[in-house]
């Protein structure tokens, strides 16, 4: 079976596919100092609470937006999964046409966004990640990476009001019935998330005109549901869409010397 790993800078998400088929999937937080050893200890916890066992995987693959962690689950996965990973980047076929000026420069989760998006849902097609940033991507009809937008994420631009402000505090980032609040709470959730609503409706309504007035708008990553929830403007929530798109990825790959 093969294990997807996506490492983001709050979470780490993992998913179990036999196949097509997807057996078990996992979030825990980023934890930026753990050893190999200490990785393969959470992975074994995770994987005996849903009655798995580690040596069920025989291929693994990773992207990662975190470069610091990368060595110790690139030693994880040789020494207890005893797989060598595809890790996402340059070099790695994605069967993905990036049009960016510098295609190295485009995140590996983004290409695995782009990849399964088009693959599920055809294009032209908009993802919108919610993580610890936003990010905006653009997918053509024929399904070329064309660009986006990264924006700060709900909780990064909630810490950044508390701290540069004496007198607010952190509130639970839900959405207020009204745009007006009534109170101080009531009014950091309404700037916070009708704002962040704003946004997501602004950004798609521009990044569509510029696709030529007609895409799909799909949604992944922790936020999701909540922003997609209260805009009309979000047609689906693929919360596994990154998991999903490692998977195609490495199915472009293990023919290689991916795995021995």
């Amino acid at each position: 079976m093969l294990l997807a790993v996506d490492v983001g800078n709050t979470n780490v998400t993992l998913a179990l596919f036999d196949g097509e088929r997807l057996v078990a999937d996992w979030r825990v937080s980023s934890h930026r100092e753990r050893t190999a050893d200490e990785m393969a200890i959470e992975l074994r916890q995770l994987f005996e609470l849903r009655g798995l066992k580690l040596d069920a995987v025989d291929g693994v693959v990773i992207s990662s937006v975190v470069p610091t962690i990368n060595p110790a689950l690139v030693e994880a996965s040789r020494r207890y999964l005893n797989c060598e990973p595809v890790m996402v980047g340059p070099g790695v076929k994605t069967s993905v046409r990036i049009r960016y000026e510098n295609p190295k420069d485009v995140g590996a989760d983004r290409i695995a966004n782009a990849l399964a998006a088009y693959t599920k849902y055809g294009g032209p097609v908009v993802v919108i990640d919610f993580g610890t940033a936003v990010t905006y991507d653009a997918i053509s009809a024929d399904g070329d990476y064309l660009g986006g937008a990264i924006a700060p994420g709900v909780e990064i631009s909630l810490d950044a009001l508390v701290s540069h402000t004496a007198m607010l505090r952190r509130v639970e980032p839900v959405a207020p019935d009204s745009v007006i609040g009534r109170n101080t709470v009531a009014s950091i959730q309404a700037g916070l998330v009708w704002g962040f609503v704003a946004q997501v409706e602004g950004m798609v309504a521009r990044m569509v005109s510029e696709l030529g007035g007609s895409a799909k708008v799909i949604a992944t990553g922790g936020q999701a549901e909540l922003v997609a929830g209260l805009t009309s403007v979000i047609q689906s929530t693929d919360p596994l869409l990154t998991l999903e798109g490692l998977r195609l990825i490495y199915a472009q790959n293990s023919d290689s010397d991916a795995r021995h």
